[in-house]
């Protein structure tokens, strides 16, 4: 069921983006492997703390629910850009708008410490639905200003137009581009506007130089990590399911990448984490 865990870190780390509620590609809450079991592994290679992003209505209630009783575990709710124009598309226009109802009143529980994952996904989605993806994006980024939660944004193929909404609705205090997947001049912009990126097992993929490239650009302060299990499996176990349990690899690269210590590479993106998602 789990691929052989990593050696322990030499220092504790949050996953700042897993989804504990999905198997193989589809939701299966409840379904095996239990989220406790994820979790107890996680917690033997040192990564002790998770934020649970819900990704749709349903994903989003277990998340909450499911985090009243763990407490290391805080969460993010949101529609992901690619739910937004199929709820519309599929369901029609009320469907979309009890969606939207229902994340913000789950969003304000003090479990929920984010608005997202949201964005925009142009890999996924064309152009018959990014009308409808841009609205909901927009209303996002205004939940997480109305509550003063940090907005997680989900960015594929869609960069200049994710910072465009972003720049042109007001960014919240806190932005965090999840597994970010720009450049290095990408990564410079967003830190000369203090928002965050966050890395995944990406990182650790032999083709990905242009990301370690951005990786080196990123400031002590903004950087995060995360697995976004249970996909984005880092190398060794590349195109097995990733849990948070596997993070200690992509921990270990941007260590090597930024030629620091494994231990310095973990404490700067624990402070990071509890800067962005609160105490746990």
């Amino acid at each position: 069921m789990f691929e052989t865990a990593p050696q322990p870190l030499a220092a504790p780390v949050i996953d700042t983006h897993c989804h504990l509620d999905i198997r193989d590609g589809d939701r299966h809450p409840g379904s095996t492997p239990d989220p406790d079991d994820l979790l107890e592994i996680a917690a033997g290679v040192g990564v002790t703390r998770v934020v649970q992003i819900g990704c749709d209505v349903d994903s989003a209630r277990w998340s909450v629910q499911m985090a009243q009783t763990r407490p290391e575990v805080v969460v993010g709710v949101a529609l992901h850009p690619n739910e937004a124009p199929r709820l519309q598309l599929e369901e029609g226009r009320d469907a979309l708008e009890a969606a939207w109802a229902a994340i913000a009143e789950l969003a304000v529980d003090p479990k929920v410490r984010a608005i997202g994952e949201t964005g925009l996904d142009y890999f996924r989605t064309d152009e018959s639905g990014r009308e409808i993806q841009h609205e909901s994006f927009r209303w996002h980024i205004n939940l997480a200003k109305e509550l003063g939660k940090p907005l997680v944004i989900h960015d594929r193929e869609s960069h200049d137009d994710v910072i465009r909404l972003v720049e042109e609705e007001g960014a919240p205090e806190t932005v965090v581009f999840h597994c970010f997947s720009g450049d290095a001049e990408m990564a410079k912009y967003c830190a000369s506007k203090g928002w965050y990126m966050s890395f995944a097992g990406v990182v650790t993929f032999k083709n990905a130089q242009v990301l370690r490239d951005a990786l080196l650009e990123v400031p002590d302060e903004l950087v995060l990590v995360e697995t976004d299990a249970p996909y984005l499996t880092p190398t060794p176990h590349r195109g097995k399911a990733n849990g948070s349990y596997l993070m200690p690899y992509t921990v270990r690269a941007m260590a090597d990448v930024r030629d620091v210590s494994e231990a310095a590479m973990a404490t700067t993106l624990w402070n990071n984490a509890q800067k962005v998602f609160g105490p746990f």
